[in-house]
């Protein structure tokens, strides 16, 4: 199976590493060629665009950062669909909006092209490690094509359904994440308001019904005031907007999300949208 794989960023450079240890053939395509010169010195080959790229694999995954940039690379002037032929697997593992999903598999469907939608959850460490959690959109054919070249990036692979059901299920779990992390800050507050050490609280709950992934992970970057990005502010940002662009499409409301947006857009707009999105805890403990 030949693999394609363009968006060469803090998660796709370790996918396609373990791609090349999986020993897949590889090709790549950035916009800068510079970008892609450590995966070229690991084994990876150059294509000049995406649609020639297209025209040399079997599987092509994309990991871009938004709806308008997954259209641009597989639907665009230069995109994978001028070069991809019939029978082709487009596997998208960018986070976008699930109507964008549906109109991508759409268009390159007329061309014969299968189209995926394969959000991940596991940052950048289950990227190195191989282990991300794949919410998969599409026709069950086209993710048996490409479940050995996902098996080398992730270990859980979950289809969820029809075209956009895969980035439904990424948007639940932004809510979980969101919601999660507010949370957990709150636990932190309330523990230091009443003089309470909040490490053996944290400890404590994880032992007990409370215990989480968010609990753990995030719990102690709290303690530690610690905010380095495993995922920036600026793209759970936009995510959520996504989550509630969706529940807006379909008349709900969700309150706790909507309120966790918020102070994740403050977080941005004063310039931390590098940091870690746990950093809402700073936000939170500023409020009376």
């Amino acid at each position: 199976m030949r693999i394609g794989y363009i968006g060469l960023g803090i998660m796709g450079r370790p996918c396609v590493l373990n791609l090349l240890k999986a020993g897949y053939p590889v090709r790549v395509w950035a916009r800068k060629r510079e970008s892609a010169q450590a995966l070229l010195d690991a084994g990876a080959e150059w294509a000049a665009s995406p649609a020639e790229l297209a025209a040399q694999v079997d599987v092509l995954v994309t990991n871009v950062s938004d709806t308008a940039d997954v259209e641009q690379v597989l639907l665009g002037e230069r995109g994978a669909v001028h070069g991809g032929k019939p029978g082709l697997v487009c596997v998208d593992m960018s986070t976008i909006a699930p109507n964008g999903a549906r109109r991508i598999a759409a268009a390159l469907s007329e061309k014969g092209i299968d189209f995926l939608d394969c959000p991940v959850s596991g940052g950048e460490v289950g990227a190195i490690n191989g282990t991300l959690t794949i919410m998969v959109g599409g026709k069950a054919e086209a993710l048996d094509k490409a479940r050995p070249a996902l098996l080398a990036m992730g270990q859980t692979i979950t289809h969820i359904g029809a075209s956009g059901a895969g980035q439904v299920a990424k948007a639940c779990n932004q809510i979980a994440v969101a919601v999660g992390v507010a949370a957990v800050a709150e636990i932190v507050k309330l523990a230091r308001a009443c003089d309470v050490d909040p490490a053996p609280v944290r400890a404590a709950l994880l032992g007990g019904f409370a215990q989480s992934r968010v609990l753990d992970v995030h719990g102690q970057r709290m303690i530690d005031d610690n905010y380095a990005p495993g995922f920036k502010a600026k793209l759970h940002a936009k995510d959520m907007h996504i989550v509630l662009d969706t529940a807006r499409e379909q008349g709900i409301s969700l309150p706790a999300a909507e309120r966790t947006m918020h102070l994740i857009d403050q977080l941005v707009e004063q310039g931390d949208g590098e940091l870690d999105s746990a950093a809402i805890a700073r936000l939170i403990w500023q409020q009376n």
